[in-house]
């Protein structure tokens, strides 16, 4: 069986795998203290542009959410999201058994507009009985996109222009933004990404290390506590050095970057080869995620061979599916998939 369903298939990248062997016996302070920590962090700084950022490492994109949710929010308080995002969808409902009601929006392919945030905010604020209501307070955006899609400069912009006139954080789920810097889209940096949003998190565990995510914090408010947080929340891991060391192969000399524009330039390729045959897409994504829509007779066939996603009906005979590439995915395997195809 050849593996697409997912971008996180794999363990990690060879070298990943090197540096964590090569300092296995080393002594170093606990709870992230320790020197590939502190390195790690000088690259993502760097990186931003911000030297006076934080930066915290968490072991997974769910305990991410909820220790920057909870470090901003109070107990009255709840997050914008698209309907769609992954806090709102495929976190068993992990934000809300805390408190902190996720308040939807529709979006549009997957992501929040800057018109439904204000339209959130100054709904709630006119309504005689908004101390009845969850009080909106943070603006929760995942770029990419659960479907793939990408935000424009222009269009975080917008959003980061309505956040502060609002008085909202911007949080940036960023478990897959490898693949979105590495999009054709893209037209900002990281750099161009602190400065807009208040936290964001840089996704390892999807992106070639065997777990963990860099939690980037710009706002000096978020800053304070965020510690406390993390270690309530269970995400201060005691041998804080395996994420440190991760990320500081990964950011080093730019090895990040490079296994991202692996895997969207195969997902390219998969595209142009689905939009050869005449299929078409259920959204117009140009990151590592692909969803060609197929006759259900194919899907059925190519699942003797291929593992992917069923994502959702879109007639009685064709389904949309998802097609993952990651930075580990083997050409020649993507090779067979399309003749398949």
């Amino acid at each position: 069986m050849i593996r697409f369903e997912c971008d996180y298939g794999e363990g990690a990248h060879p070298l990943i795998l090197e540096r964590l062997a090569a300092t296995n016996m080393e002594q170093t302070a606990g709870y992230g203290e320790d020197p590939h920590c502190e390195a790690a962090r000088g690259y993502i700084r760097e990186l931003c542009r911000m030297p006076d950022a934080d930066v915290h490492f968490l072991v997974g994109g769910t305990q991410a959410n909820l220790a920057v949710i909870a470090a901003a929010l109070r107990p009255h308080q709840g997050v914008i999201a698209a309907e769609s995002g992954h806090i709102n969808v495929h976190e068993t409902g992990a934000v809300e058994a805390t408190g902190h009601k996720v308040i939807t929006v529709a979006g549009e392919e997957g992501k929040v507009t800057a018109d439904e945030i204000r339209v959130v905010y100054e709904s709630h604020w006119k309504d005689p009985t908004h101390e009845h209501l969850a009080q909106p307070a943070m603006v929760y955006i995942s770029n990419p996109s659960e479907i793939g899609t990408v935000y424009t400069l222009e269009e975080l912009e917008e959003i980061a222009k309505v956040c502060r006139k609002c008085g909202l954080p911007l949080f940036m789920d960023g478990a897959r933004l490898g693949y979105g810097l590495a999009c054709e889209l893209c037209d900002y940096t990281l750099a161009d990404i602190a400065a807009l949003c208040d936290v964001f998190y840089i996704g390892g565990t999807k992106v070639g290390a065997l777990f963990g995510e860099a939690v980037v914090i710009t706002s000096d408010t978020l800053k304070r506590d965020f510690h406390y947080i993390m270690k309530q929340r269970g995400g201060m891991l005691a041998k804080g050095r395996l994420l440190g060391i991760q990320f500081e192969t990964l950011f080093e000399d730019g090895l990040y970057f490079r296994i991202s524009e692996h895997a969207v330039r195969l997902a390219m390729k998969l595209r142009t080869a689905c939009a050869a045959k005449g299929y078409s897409f259920l959204v117009d994504s140009r990151t590592n995620q692909q969803f060609p829509i197929l006759p259900n007779g194919l899907i059925e066939k190519l699942g003797e061979r291929y593992s992917f996603a069923l994502w959702q009906p879109t007639d009685a005979a064709h389904t949309a599916v998802r097609f993952c590439t990651s930075w580990a995915t083997k050409e020649e395997h993507l090779d067979e998939l399309i003749a398949a195809l």
